[in-house]
């Protein structure tokens, strides 16, 4: 059992979905979710009726699958879909709004009225939220991102380094975002997240990085972007985390 420690809770999503664009696709059947996909199985009303989420689309369906949504949430680059478990279950019956919105698409997969397809992707981008949010309320068991989010006062400091990346974030300073003393913002951290406060911000400031990099960025825009004060150094970090350049991520995007 989590306690309070009585500050304001930050929106622990917000930052990726600025950050990473998300789509969800109703397909004809799983065979074509090749990635991410979400499933709705059962019979809505019972006890069984659920959303699974999968990260594979490649294993054999539930027996009782409805409808499959295949999810795109720049999966390749996008840190918060790598951390998410291979399959996460959720049942509707555990998750009122959840459940609200998925009674929504189902009277659109039974419907013709106008706008139909447009209204199940935008439904199903918000099931696909929703889960996330179920993800991160359970917590995880393994350090990592999705347990750093999870945490009741860590994930104070974690949104603080995702949401202004650029700031000049001392070890003191992220420390009194979560309420902790050094000592302890330093010792939890390590034992939730599995690194060190600094090195995780340095890994998102390089994430960001590329991401601004692939969409025209100058080398030297993307490293002032997100907090590098010289290009120097910035190349070195991004060519040393992934293996090429930052010049080469410009010309991929």
């Amino acid at each position: 059992m989590t306690q309070s420690t009585g500050l304001e809770k930050k929106d622990r999503l917000a930052a990726f979905m600025g950050s990473f664009k998300l789509s969800a696709v109703v397909v004809a059947s799983a065979r074509e979710a090749r990635g991410p996909c979400l499933q709705l199985c059962g019979v809505p009303g019972t006890p069984g009726h659920r959303i699974v989420l999968r990260m594979s689309g490649g294993n054999p369906p539930p027996p009782d699958l409805c409808v499959t949504v295949a999810i795109d949430f720049d999966n390749a680059t996008n840190p918060l879909m790598a951390a998410i478990p291979d399959e996460v279950t959720v049942l509707l019956e555990h998750a009122h709004a959840l459940r609200l919105t998925a009674g929504a698409f189902w009277q659109e997969v039974g419907g013709e009225r106008c706008g139909r397809a447009a209204a199940l992707d935008r439904l199903a981008e918000v099931m696909v939220l929703m889960v996330l949010r179920q993800v991160i309320e359970q917590g995880a068991s393994q350090p990592g991102l999705f347990a750093a989010l999870a945490h009741p006062s860590l994930h104070r400091a974690v949104v603080s380094m995702h949401d202004e990346p650029a700031r000049p974030w001392s070890i003191d300073q992220l420390a009194d975002s979560a309420a902790m003393s050094r000592t302890q913002f330093m010792a939890t951290f390590r034992r939730v997240v599995g690194m060190t406060p600094m090195a995780y911000l340095g890994a998102w400031r390089l994430i960001l990085a590329r991401r601004h990099l692939e969409a025209g960025l100058s080398v030297k825009a993307a490293a002032r972007r997100v907090g590098f004060n010289s290009v120097e150094g910035f190349s070195r970090s991004f060519s040393r985390s992934f293996g090429y350049p930052p010049v080469m991520a410009k010309q991929a995007g």
